[in-house]
């Protein structure tokens, strides 16, 4: 058997390293050049972003996790077919949707295969939906985070309606990023405006009201109508399939639309339900035209259609969201669900606090709340709510007005409603000090 040195694919390699040094590409990377590769694979747009940027601190952990040789961040933008994304047949804009991540992941695959062939180490991570589902649902399931990337990369601002707003595209843009091993000459920061107009047009289409007038954004309003059909929205679709006693009572549950639905997105990629929000956007210098110039017309266009169409919309049991469709758009269906965010750890259970918060259910209750967690998961926390606003801190904090005593896997199992309440309490697996009017008021702003 032959030495190692003398296999040809070994020999080949130690002759290019003696006949040019080091095979090493130079660094840092040429940023006008890349820029170029870049647009030519079919980008709309390009940043650059160091991954010791201040901005993304929270994510370098994630992101060396997946490539522990990322030193640089590229940020691409691709652009979508307004006319299509305003449309209020959901088909029409979901092909769009879908055919533009097509084209990012496409875009971005072609890049990093560019890079490789230069000798440069690069990755893609996937330009659409979360997709590290064996995190679900505790865990972040996505590699990388393309809005805060595409921020830093001067590529856009965060609107009202949490979407990133380019400067010339608007909000018709689909975002991703590419990890690279090398660093670049020129990077690029943030936009020094921000394109968003806060004229509220995403707040008056909105059909679940996730977006309020004055910023706030209730994410499990838009989390449970817009991604009916992804993650824990598909998962309630499961549980009322188990549920069911047989195919009349399933059919007396969910509609054959829905049932289609569901298998339309199965077979050609999960579906929004209605992202009117970016439909009806009028910021970025391509876009904003026909709102400065005839705005009642672009009232009549684009907002109406989309306010007038009569669909279901998915909203959890006595939640804001409910009372909202109820009251701006009383001839929207609404249907009652479980959104699926059934948290399967403490730390979870707290995170996830502020994001399933309903501020108005929340009205008059000023309270402080002890919560304390034995058993598999130990864990002090304290969770404030005041003037329909939560802050959830670690430890006990100040003096309380409520104080819950819970083995950690009974709370979790009863938040998943496998647990009594009242078995719990009995068996001293959750105590409580406080008026159990305080439990009542503390469940009432966090219904699922």
């Amino acid at each position: 058997m032959t030495s190692l040195n003398e296999h040809p694919t070994v020999r080949h390699f130690n002759e290019q390293v003696q006949a040019h040094g080091t095979l090493t590409p130079p660094s840092p990377v040429d940023s006008t050049w890349l820029r170029q590769l870049c647009l030519d694979a079919g980008a709309e747009d390009v940043g650059f972003v160091e991954i010791e940027r201040a901005e993304l601190a929270d994510q370098q952990r994630a992101i060396r996790s997946a490539f522990p040789h990322a030193k640089t961040l590229i940020s691409l933008a691709g652009r979508m077919n307004r006319e299509n994304i305003r449309n209020p047949a959901r088909s029409v804009s979901n092909v769009e949707f879908h055919q533009t991540t097509d084209q990012l992941n496409h875009v971005a695959r072609q890049i990093v295969a560019a890079l490789e062939r230069r000798g440069i180490r690069a990755m893609n991570p996937a330009a659409g939906f979360p997709m590290e589902m064996e995190r679900f649902p505790d865990g972040k399931t996505w590699v990388v985070s393309h809005k805060p990337v595409a921020v830093a990369a001067g590529l856009g601002r965060m609107g009202i309606h949490r979407n990133v707003i380019h400067p010339k595209f608007g909000s018709f843009v689909l975002l991703d990023t590419i990890l690279i091993d090398a660093e670049v000459t020129v990077y690029n920061h943030p936009l020094d405006y921000n394109p968003c107009l806060e004229c509220k047009l995403c707040v008056a289409a909105c059909p679940v009201g996730a977006i309020g007038a004055d910023g706030h954004f209730d994410f499990s309003a838009c989390y449970t109508h817009n991604y009916r059909e992804f993650m824990g929205g598909f998962t309630d679709w499961v549980e009322t399939i188990a549920e069911s006693q047989g195919a009349r009572d399933y059919r007396e549950r969910v509609k054959e639309s829905e049932s289609a639905s569901m298998w339309q997105s199965l077979s050609f990629g999960a579906n929004y339900k209605s992202a009117y929000c970016m439909a009806v956007c009028p910021a970025g210098e391509d876009v904003i035209g026909p709102f400065l110039q005839e705005r009642s017309e672009f009232l009549k266009e684009v907002v109406k259609p989309l306010q007038d169409k009569k669909e279901t919309v998915y909203v959890v049991p006595r939640s804001d969201a409910e009372t909202y469709v109820a009251r701006h758009f009383p001839h929207k269906k609404v249907k009652r669900v479980h959104n699926g965010l059934r948290a399967r750890s403490i730390e979870a259970f707290l995170e996830r606090l502020p994001d399933t918060f309903q501020r108005h259910q929340a009205e008059g209750l000023n309270a402080t709340f002890h919560l304390t967690f034995s058993g598999e998961e130990q864990r002090d926390a304290t969770v404030v709510i005041r003037n329909k606003s939560i802050h959830v801190q670690d430890g006990h904090q100040g003096t309380s007005d409520f104080h819950l005593f819970a083995d950690s896997r009974t709370w979790l199992g009863f938040l998943a409603k496998e647990r009594n309440l009242v078995w719990a309490l009995l068996t001293r697996k959750i105590r409580i000090k406080g008026s159990p009017r305080l439990l009542l008021a503390f469940g009432k702003c966090f219904p699922s």
